[in-house]
């Protein structure tokens, strides 16, 4: 965050704007993208985005019976995955802070005739609106870097999730390779035009590619954790870094 004049500020893609405007800008994004929004990301992706959520499911590590907060989980990817695993005993809470992004989640599901151990929630992810201690995993996938205060964020994931259990973020980060970075840096671009031909919307995606070179690379996003609370911090570089997986642990009192 910066100070300008007597505003404090905060980084909407490559853009400064009053940190209390943030939010508001970040939803407007998402009622714009909601209906094309799976879509989108098996254009960008070139559907590699599906391999890499099976594998940021793997390391929730889930159980039947568990409790799961599928954090910005939008269009409900995760909670149809999660859902399953966790079983009639278990729970998945599919949570986010735009209403049109929890519609089509919540759609998405009834036509796929519908799950009674899911369950929605319109949620802040810098003030969780659970009770301590609630859930033995809390993912966010691609949502992070759209929140405005992510350390606070993460402490508040720290505060809902079960001692023993794990946060797991996905997000985009740093290639390791050069060559990679800017090759991914070439194509990124495209996916403006992408929106426009297949939304009408290219300003939407051109804030999401700002927000991916924003975000922080995959030490600092470690450190983040370290200090919310988290123990045995780790990641895991999915294409050479062009997405990690981080997984927090909160230690048993």
């Amino acid at each position: 965050m910066s100070k300008n004049t007597s505003k404090v500020t905060t980084d909407f893609g490559y853009k400064e704007v009053p940190v209390e405007e943030k939010a508001e800008h970040v939803a407007n994004v998402f009622h714009s993208v909601a209906r094309n929004y799976d879509i989108m990301n098996d254009i960008m992706s070139l559907g590699s985005h599906r391999l890499i959520k099976k594998f940021t499911v793997q390391l929730s590590a889930l159980r039947p019976g568990q409790v799961v907060l599928d954090l910005a989980g939008g269009t409900g990817d995760f909670s149809l995955q999660f859902s399953p695993i966790v079983g009639s005993k278990g729970q998945v809470v599919l949570a986010d802070i735009n209403e049109s992004m929890i519609r089509v989640g919540r759609d998405r599901i009834i036509d796929k005739g519908g799950l009674s151990n899911i369950s929605y929630s319109l949620a802040n992810a810098e003030n969780l609106p659970f009770a301590k201690n609630s859930f033995d995993c809390v993912c966010i996938a691609y949502g992070l870097r759209n929140v405005t205060d992510k350390n606070a964020a993460l402490r508040s994931m720290y505060e809902v999730v079960k001692p023993g259990g794990r946060v797991v973020v996905l997000e985009f980060s740093k290639p390791r390779k050069q060559l990679i970075s800017k090759a991914y840096d070439l194509y990124s671009k495209l996916w403006p035009v992408a929106g426009k031909i297949v939304s009408g919307d290219s300003e939407s995606y051109q804030y999401l590619v700002e927000s991916i070179r924003m975000h922080p690379d995959q030490e600092t996003l470690k450190a983040m954790f370290l200090d919310a609370g988290f123990h045995r911090c780790e990641y895991h570089d999915v294409m050479d870094g062009i997405c990690a997986i981080h997984v927090g642990y909160k230690d048993v009192a």
